[in-house]
């Protein structure tokens, strides 16, 4: 139902090879070189009178019609059994490997059923229906009132026959199919090689797979520049396979490359090369070297130093001119740049080694970090080396954050005060803050703020290197402590308040509020009544007693006495412990022994307190209660004498 050539056609990149057939009520075959994809002739010169004969190659239809191609057709008719027989002996003649199309030209009706009727005349797997089965077309069958284009390549079982059928008689079909063919034209490229610090010859050799071929290879020397850029230098024949190159410049051309080009559009047959090489002076090179030395840590503490040593060796013949640089970059957390300083490394000696070492510390570094070694960065500019990529280390490193808080104590002359408690005018005030890093020591004024509120509401900030404070920072990770000594003169009576803040070093504060505690102070030097404690007693009494003032008395005495008035017991300052200004309970129990140790007897004994300081007695101090109010306590002593009981 077409009229066209084009309706016909077959084509290999949008060029027509063939198109209509001369004969009708056939099938066309088309044969295709599988290298070059050029196709088979039937006839080369086919005659343009039309005899109506089948003179064409193995009794297909004589080419003689001007359609377009049809010199390359090899047609026969499918109408008669001798026909189709000529048909299947041309499947048999097509040589392996080539690639083959056939087309139906459906003027006479047929079926694959009228041929495979032939087995009765040539036997089963011997008529063309077979021969088509056997290359491949295995939907055979189904064409009858359809047309089709069948592709295949003769013995060839990794390229799959195709088929594709029209719906009827009247649709146009297309069928497309991409075969990988070969080139008449290739090249061949070395590595790149160098960088060199002096070029000296190309030499190369091959040889031609076929004789009369006329290959005529080219050789291209190919400069590379630092950046990469390429250009030709020189262009070699086949009678110039040992070329000179000692005049390239190895400051502009640090590389070079050889590219073979090869063209062979008669046979196909590419010149074959058997060697090439660049001879030229190498540059030294170097490369870390883990497996003499390698230390470095990938977890370390808060502030800890972290020491890298890595070993670089020259594990070339050829020694470095000059000393080698080195950079040393930390990336943070938050992808920061931290550039470290490291010493130039020593120009190498073939074989020699060298130790790259840096401390990296790490107070800065809380977190995930990328740690950046590149040896010799600048190669390619100040002292090149064969190769880069063994010159650089990137290294991981977490830094474990201190979550620990700090811990903070005061004292007041060497006692822990609870609110309200009486201290001296002229205390001596010791705070001591320790942390558990061994690492972040606690060596700043700035971790700690004193602050010192006074009884007429006013707030004063106390600051550091005075007589009044003084800060003494730790030393060491294994003892981490830092104290701070104040000691303020206290001229006004009343209640102060004072108030501490610390911190460590990564800013964790000492507890969740500032350390805070009220004190009295009473600048007039007194003693109160002094009562034992437990009274009565059985075992044991020790003394309890407050004073005031801003320094402890140079003399307390302590008699015991029988209600007779008998002194049998005295008990020294320096018997009763370190006593400071404020409430004290002594050190010293009296046991109920007298002067020389002897067992008293039970019953009623008197005591009273004699105190000197400067040479005069101290007044006495009321005692107030937990309200504050003053509470009379002379009722339990007769003319500055107290009782006590023992009882064993």
């Amino acid at each position: 139902y077409f009229s066209q050539d084009a309706d016909f056609r077959v084509q290999i990149n949008d060029q027509t090879i063939t198109a209509s057939a001369c004969l009708g009520s056939s099938v066309i075959f088309n044969l295709f070189d599988p290298v070059t994809l050029k196709p088979y002739y039937n006839q080369a010169n086919p005659s343009t009178v039309g005899s109506g004969v089948y003179g064409g190659f193995m009794n297909s239809y004589k080419v003689a019609c001007a359609h377009q191609g049809s010199q390359y057709n090899f047609e026969f008719s499918y109408k008669d059994t001798t026909s189709r027989r000529q048909m299947r002996d041309f499947i048999n003649w097509i040589p392996d490997g080539l690639l083959v199309t056939a087309r139906i030209i459906y003027n006479t009706p047929t079926s694959a059923s009228i041929w495979k009727s032939d087995q009765s005349i040539y036997g089963v797997g011997n008529t063309l229906y077979d021969k088509f089965e056997q290359v491949g077309f295995t939907a055979l069958d189904s064409f009858e009132n359809k047309v089709w284009v069948f592709n295949f390549e003769k013995n060839n079982s990794l390229y799959v026959p195709e088929w594709k059928f029209s719906q009827g008689m009247t649709d146009l079909i297309t069928y497309n199919r991409y075969v990988i063919s070969s080139d008449t034209l290739g090249f061949i490229t070395s590595p790149t090689f160098g960088p060199a610090r002096a070029w000296k010859n190309v030499l190369w050799n091959g040889y031609s797979l076929d004789a009369k071929s006329g290959d005529a290879p080219k050789v291209s020397i190919v400069g590379v520049d630092t950046l990469g850029n390429e250009t030709i230098l020189y262009t070699l024949n086949n009678s110039q396979q040992n070329f000179d190159i000692s005049s390239v410049s190895v400051s502009k051309y640090p590389y070079l490359k050889l590219r073979m080009r090869n063209a062979d559009s008669i046979n196909l047959t590419p010149y074959q090369l058997r060697w090439w090489r660049i001879l030229y002076d190498p540059v030294p090179e170097g490369a870390l070297a883990p497996n003499v030395l390698y230390k470095f840590k990938d977890s370390v503490s808060l502030g800890q130093t972290d020491s890298l040593a890595i070993a670089f060796k020259n594990v070339s013949e050829v020694p470095f001119a000059d000393s080698i640089a080195v950079n040393l970059t930390v990336y943070d957390a938050s992808n920061n740049a931290i550039n470290l300083p490291v010493k130039k490394l020593k120009a190498l000696a073939a074989g020699d080694t060298a130790v790259i070492s840096s401390n990296i510390i790490t107070t800065s570094l809380t977190g995930l970090n990328n740690l950046y070694l590149d040896v010799n960065p600048l190669n390619n500019l100040h002292q090149p080396e064969q190769v880069h990529f063994n010159n650089f280390l990137y290294r991981n490193f977490a830094v474990n954050a201190d979550n620990y808080k700090p811990v903070l104590d005061v004292t007041f002359d060497g006692v822990h005060i609870l609110n309200n408690d009486i201290v001296a005018a002229k205390p001596h005030v010791l705070i001591k803050m320790k942390d558990e890093s061994d690492f972040l020591l606690l060596n700043d004024t700035s971790l700690f703020t004193v602050q010192l509120q006074y009884p007429d509401g006013t707030l004063r900030q106390f600051y550091f290197n005075t007589d009044t404070l003084i800060f003494t920072p730790a030393t060491s990770g294994a003892d981490n402590t830092a104290s701070v000594d104040f000691t303020p003169y206290l001229t006004d009576d009343g209640v102060y308040q004072l108030i501490v803040h610390g911190k460590d070093r990564t800013g964790n504060t000492a507890g969740i509020t500032d350390y805070t505690v009220s004190f009295e102070v009473y600048n007039k030097p007194m003693i109160s009544n002094m009562f034992n404690y437990p009274n009565p007693f059985t075992t044991s009494t020790a003394f309890v007693f407050t004073i005031t003032g801003s320094e402890v008395p140079q003399n307390i005495r302590i008699q015991i006495l029988t209600i007779t008035g008998k002194i049998v017991k005295e008990i020294t300052m320096q018997e009763l412990g370190p006593l400071h200004i404020g409430r004290n309970i002594t050190d010293y129990k009296w046991d109920g022994t007298d002067q020389y140790g002897d067992k008293l007897a039970n019953g009623v004994y008197l005591y009273r307190v004699l105190t000197n300081l400067n040479g005069k007695s101290l007044d006495k101090f009321p005692t107030y209660g937990q309200d504050g109010s003053e509470v009379n306590t002379d009722k339990y002593f007769t003319k500055g004498y107290g009782k006590m009981y023992l009882m064993r």
